[in-house]
């Protein structure tokens, strides 16, 4: 494991070592509070170097640029005073109670998102061990926790980030973030951190007075392109680098999922996100470390496995695909993107089997072809879900399904996409079926806060059925506080949260001993009028489903030599009910 970094002080025994990359700078001082100030000494490639004897731990500091500007180091360990303050120098030191953790393995995953501000009332790192006890009862493997590189303000989704190796300290210090991966490390399960190497928020972010982070030859949702293949791009891609080996290394984290990697763009020979997930697994070669994409150009390049099924570069991807086919079948929305999986029960059938819906082909809401094949890829190379932070918050309301459909619908989605071979993940309160929203919020600057109550009028007002004048202000600490979990709707769950233990359990006991054997080319789905039917080869084992995804009774019957091990709604003698799942499996002796 790496275990020093070019980004961010080199805190020795008898000294501090100051570093900033500012190639834009002919001069630099750093300055740290009750101890004075230092000149840097100007290096090769546009560094300053700084050693300081009297620097300790716990000490603030900043840099100076040359007409007096004051900036936090980029590589900032923690902040406590938010993005414009001082920067504090952090012993990494800490006592791991476990000590000998490599992970799991990725087949056992059973992941669980979480935004650690909503997650409870305090909205805090060690407020959030306090529940893992309930995550491990329900049988979760994983929690995916959404960003947290210092954002500025009170609250935020954490896309807004502008120092990406340091914890937002609204969550608390580092060593409380090592106390959270610790404890869920004793109850068995990992941690995997959601970062963002797409853009950098838009308060905050002194980078551009001095280096050249970003490329005006490439465009982003949020503007220019970070410069992953320019002038000075070294350094770029060296910082990202680090600060997934940072995050994986001194954090313990098991892996990460990468935001919107189809805005990484890059014209290099050797892609940053092949260099990147390469730089990775060898840090860490004695570790089950799962490295997970979010990627709207459905590229199964990469995902691919080598010939032992290992993944090359990435383990998995998020299965948009998946969700809009369920999300179509269980509420009938076909408005904004929804309209181009109005087919759902081919789409699903194709999901479920193949991994994704569009391998090429037109789509008419895009205007464009994506995606690339993909049935062959082993089915864990996708993770599926039927909520997440995007597809609830980037609503008008941040409505999750339940609170306005049925729960016969939700209950049938989800008794698919728990057990079926690819990797499944829940968003928080999915489990008791909380009907709380997850609205978009943030808190910058009041001018920047007008910009971002217009923008989201205008974003949520192209898409048909989103009414944009009833959303609330994003950036109101009352939307903010509408996204805190009510746990104690979990008393009153009406058996929801028992019947997601039980399939997490079913899942665990009979879908997760298979897929080691889970290669590319082994499913396949055929319509059967309106039911779904989708079979599995995993090596001795085939793994059947058919569900009847609607809220009418259909003629059919379920094949006699299944073992069914899973069944909800109704099943009479030639006759599938609605909203009616069943999951068989046959073992064969050859």
């Amino acid at each position: 494991m790496q275990d020093s970094f070019t980004f961010g002080p080199d805190i020795k025994a008898l000294s501090v070592t100051f570093r900033l990359w500012a190639p834009l700078q002919d001069r630099l001082k750093v300055r740290i509070e009750r101890r004075g100030e230092w000149e840097m000494r100007p290096q090769q490639d546009g560094w300053h170097v700084a050693e300081v004897a009297e620097a300790r731990p716990g000490d603030l500091y900043k840099f100076i640029l040359p007409d007096g500007t004051e900036v936090p180091d980029p590589a900032s360990r923690f902040q406590p005073n938010d993005v414009h303050g001082p920067c504090e120098l952090i012993d990494q030191a800490f006592e791991w109670r476990v000590q000998h953790w490599n992970g799991r393995p990725w087949e056992q995953i059973f992941i669980y998102e979480l935004h650690v501000g909503a997650f409870t009332e305090a909205g805090t790192f060690l407020s959030a061990i306090e529940k893992l006890d309930h995550l491990q009862r329900l049988g979760i493997t994983a929690i995916q926790l959404m960003p947290l590189s210092d954002f500025p303000g009170r609250y935020n989704w954490g896309y807004d980030g502008v120092l990406p190796y340091a914890p937002d300290s609204s969550y608390g210090r580092p060593e409380d973030l090592k106390m959270l991966v610790d404890a869920a490390h004793e109850r068995g399960i990992c941690v995997f951190l959601d970062v963002v190497y797409n853009h950098f928020g838009p308060e905050g972010n002194y980078l551009p007075l001095y280096a050249p982070i970003f490329n005006d030859r490439h465009k982003s949702p949020w503007g220019n392109g970070l410069n992953y293949d320019g002038e000075g791009s070294r350094c770029v891609r060296d910082f990202v680098i680090e600060n997934a080996i940072y995050w994986l290394g001194v954090f313990r984290m098991d892996g990460l999922r990468f935001d919107a990697v189809h805005a990484m763009k890059d014209d290099s020979d050797r892609h940053i996100l092949k260099e990147l997930a390469n730089s990775v697994r060898q840090a860490f070669p004695e570790r089950h470390i799962h490295l997970i994409l979010e990627n709207e150009d459905n590229n199964s390049d990469l995902l691919a496995r080598d010939p032992d099924g290992k993944p090359q570069d990435f383990t998995a991807q998020w299965n948009d695909d998946i969700h809009h086919a369920f999300h179509v079948a269980a509420t009938g929305e076909t408005f904004g993107y929804y309209q181009d999986y109005a087919d759902y029960g081919a789409h699903l059938g194709r999901a479920l089997a193949e991994g994704f819906v569009f391998q090429g082909e037109h789509m008419g809401y895009r205007g464009r072809s994506r995606g690339s094949p993909s049935a062959g890829l082993p089915p864990t190379a996708f993770i599926s879900f039927i909520q997440n932070h995007d597809q609830i918050g980037n609503r008008a309301m941040g409505d999750r399904m339940v609170a306005s459909h049925s729960i016969d619908a939700m209950k049938a989605i989800a008794a698919i996409y728990l057990l079926s071979p690819q990797i499944p993940m829940l968003f928080m309160g999915e489990e008791w079926g909380t009907t709380a929203p997850f609205p978009f919020f943030c808190d910058l600057g009041e001018e920047l806060n007008s910009k971002v109550r217009l923008g989201r009028k205008e974003e949520l007002s192209r898409l048909p059925g989103f009414d944009a004048e009833d959303a609330p202000d994003p950036t109101s600490e009352a939307t903010f506080r509408s996204a805190k979990l009510p746990w104690d709707e979990l008393e009153n769950d009406n058996g929801l949260n028992a019947y997601y233990e039980r399939l997490i359990t079913l899942r665990r006991e009979k879908i997760v001993p298979l897929l080691k054997h889970a290669q590319g080319h082994s499913a396949v789905h055929n319509e059967d009028g309106p039911l779904l039917r989708v079979t599995w080869r995993l090596g001795q084992a085939t793994l059947g489903l058919v569900a009847n995804l609607s809220d009418k009774a259909v003629a059919a019957a379920i094949p006699a030599e299944a073992q069914t091990f899973f069944q909800s709604g109704s099943i009479s003698t030639g006759q599938i009910g609605a909203w009616t799942v069943s999951w068989g499996l046959v073992e064969h002796s050859e």
